[in-house]
């Protein structure tokens, strides 16, 4: 018999349907002809709160905004002044991305709380779901806005980044959507850490680990810090291809993929010596008002994205990426010029949860293991700012950050099933 009794009665049969509805629907309502494609701060990241909002509000369960706009659900507890615990993640994509990532553990904590109303439990405190908005990066260079700006993280600068397809800046778009923009560039900290208890993430894997040993859920045990440069500009000279001899060419394009497989031997070489980290270049190119087949490219740009389990693995890998960058330079006649670095500590989770979530798989029969999270998420904001955070994985078969991401509804229930589980044990 469970803590609370809910492992035994968690009506999944009835809640199935709804879970497939929930997922058809935000599918629906942001296909793009390949994926989904739902934009930080945009229209269909609005619509998609919109739908999670108006089916709590069928299902008995209070609705409202924080300040930043993220939609924030809410039940009741048997202790109202007590710290409240809560669960939640994101509803914005990557462009052309999948259904599951961020939805599935926004759509797991709506249904925990429903299956609450529907078997009368009253949790032990207040319960309360964040959608979280604008957890992907890939739209303004920076990572869980929503979540960094209730603790009063993000800065004038951060609100001046440019969106990647248009240039708008985000503090545009947090005005679109009624955000208390004056509040947010201040640093004002619009949720104090010491109201919750706990905070609970549901998200699918983002690699293959748990298909690979056929598990449905994992427990993390933390989340790796990431270091990104955005944009890296290598200037050399640019030149005739066929009139200028090796020996003179200060060609940057040349000069980036030395640097490039020099950082991936590094990689190798501290992969061996035990180091858990990954180094990835998304973006290069060449100006494209300068594309020629016949010259020697005199300038060219490229991203740069580190992540790590440790700060000193994460901080080592960057200065020596610098170092060589500065080598390669120096042999090639060019430059390197590094934008500021976008950093994100890692965030390790809290011991206690990870061992209660092990505990309630047991009690549940539900296979499971530990492992750490190459991805970020919200979850590692909460853990920054002190709170006892835990995240809890569901398999994911086809890789995440594209269309063909694939969650099995029956492992996404046993997932909500140990959620609603821990919203209800949390001391």
């Amino acid at each position: 018999m469970s803590v609370t009794g809910i492992l035994d009665r968690f009506p999944a049969d009835a809640l199935r349907p709804l879970a497939v509805e929930l997922f058809d629907e935000l599918r629906r309502l942001s296909f793009d002809g390949v994926g989904v494609t739902r934009e930080s701060f945009g229209t269909l990241e609005t619509a998609a709160q919109e739908l999670i909002a108006r089916v709590a509000a069928e299902h008995g369960l209070q609705v409202g905004h924080d300040r930043v706009r993220n939609l924030v659900i809410t039940l009741p507890g048997r202790d109202a002044d007590a710290p409240f615990i809560a669960t939640g993640s994101h509803l914005d994509s990557v462009p052309h991305g999948g259904n599951y990532d961020g939805a599935a553990g926004v759509v797991a904590g709506l249904l925990a709380m429903t299956a609450m109303k529907q078997l009368d439990i009253l949790p032990p405190r207040t319960v309360r779901l964040f959608a979280l908005r604008g957890e992907e990066s890939c739209w303004y260079g920076k990572s869980w806005i929503g979540s960094h700006a209730l603790f009063g993280l993000l800065n004038a600068h951060d609100l001046a980044r440019p969106r990647f397809d248009n240039a708008r800046p985000l503090k545009a778009y947090l005005e679109d959507v009624g955000a208390d923009v004056a509040a947010i560039e201040r640093g004002e900290r619009l949720l104090d850490p010491a109201r919750l208890a706990a905070f609970l993430e549901v998200h699918i894997e983002q690699g293959p680990v748990l298909e690979a040993k056929g598990l449905p859920v994992g427990i993390v045990t933390g989340i790796y810090g990431n270091l990104r440069h955005m944009n890296v500009v290598c200037r050399g000279q640019a030149a005739h291809a066929g009139a200028t001899p090796r020996f003179l060419r200060q060609d940057t394009v040349v000069a980036i993929a030395e640097l490039i497989m020099c950082m991936d031997t590094h990689w190798a070489r501290w992969l061996d010596d035990g180091k858990q980290l990954v180094i990835t270049h998304g973006i290069i190119g060449t100006d494209p008002r300068e594309h020629a087949v016949s010259r020697v490219p005199g300038e060219a740009r490229f991203s740069v994205e580190i992540r790590a389990d440790d700060d000193a693995t994460l901080r080592g890998f960057h200065e020596l990426l610098q170092q060589e960058a500065a080598a390669v330079g120096k042999a090639r006649g060019v430059s390197f010029t590094f934008d500021e670095a976008i950093v994100n500590r890692p965030a390790p989770m809290d011991a206690r949860w990870m061992a209660r979530m092990e505990q309630f798989c047991t009690e549940a029969g539900i296979a499971q293991m530990r492992l750490a999270s190459g991805a970020g998420h919200d979850a590692a904001v909460f853990a920054h700012a002190g709170v006892p955070t835990a995240m809890l994985f569901i398999r994911n078969a086809r890789g995440s950050h594209n269309p063909d991401e694939h969650m099995e509804i029956d492992d996404f229930l046993l997932a909500t099933r140990i959620l609603a589980e821990a919203l209800l044990a949390a001391e």
